[in-house]
């Protein structure tokens, strides 16, 4: 009897039958963060994903004996997912850590609580560049923060942008092991040889909001490397870092002026 009750009736799909079997079939299947509002378009939960589509694709079916209550009356209230594709998993971790801090949706019960404070400190040395993030940085690096999680990705993604643009001939698969992927130690070393003191340069003009003009120069560097993954792979970053770093120069801004009172 149980058996023939679950034939006659089916699991609920609240989400399927409010936003389409379209909606679920176009999802894009890539890395990024999704934000469930309800009718009133107030920000029920936000979550992250390695892939969109398949992430969104558990929320079809509303089972009563597998998901949790709470589970059951979010999809119940969800009138609308609204999607943030990004870089890499990495980079959708981060932008989810800042909107559960921003927005504390009631749904969501982990992160919504300021992280420790990190900063993002770097410094030359000959013709390498150190790279690392701390809780205390030391007087003699240069500094951005304090950012929370933003500092881990930040760094990942300077450091990649920084050897592409001193191994302009190579291919972003000859990067060190772990590099691509964020298993960058702390600190790491980037020999730069004698682009040292001109990516410095730049990465100072970075930091400081002049995305494009970094990004001109990283393009004239790597001109004649024309593989269409690659200019792909380095317009994401980019785009990502677009993202981050508004918030990050602010608050570098507002600790220099509370620094100078």
């Amino acid at each position: 009897m149980p058996a023939a009750q679950t034939l006659l009736f089916p699991d609920p799909r609240p989400l399927v039958e409010r936003l389409g079997r379209d909606f679920f079939q176009s999802l894009p299947q890539h890395p990024g963060v999704y934000l469930m509002r309800d009718a009133g378009d107030a920000v029920l939960y936000v979550g992250k994903a390695k892939n969109l589509r398949k992430r969104l694709a558990s929320y079809r079916v509303a089972n009563p004996d597998r998901m949790p209550r709470r589970h059951l009356r979010l999809l119940r209230t969800v009138a609308r997912i609204e999607l943030e594709t990004c870089a890499d998993e990495s980079a959708a971790l981060v932008r989810e850590s800042e909107l559960l801090r921003s927005l504390k949706p009631k749904f969501n019960r982990a992160g919504t609580w300021p992280g420790t404070p990190r900063f993002l400190v770097w410094q030359q040395d000959g013709e390498s560049m150190e790279f690392g993030v701390t809780e205390t940085p030391q007087p003699a690096w240069h500094q951005l923060g304090p950012m929370s999680g933003a500092a881990l990705y930040l760094r990942c993604a300077v450091v990649r942008l920084l050897w592409c643009a001193s191994y302009p001939d190579l291919s972003m698969s000859r990067m060190p092991s772990g590099w691509s992927r964020g298993a960058l130690p702390n600190p790491v070393r980037l020999c730069c040889g004698g682009l040292a003191g001109e990516a410095a340069l730049f990465l100072e003009r970075l930091l400081a909001g002049q995305v494009d003009e970094f990004s001109d120069w990283l393009s004239a560097r790597r001109a004649h490397n024309s593989a269409p993954f690659e200019k792909t792979a380095l317009a994401e970053e980019m785009d990502a870092l677009k993202k981050l770093l508004p918030g990050a120069v602010s608050t570098l801004a507002k600790l220099a002026t509370l620094t100078a009172q």
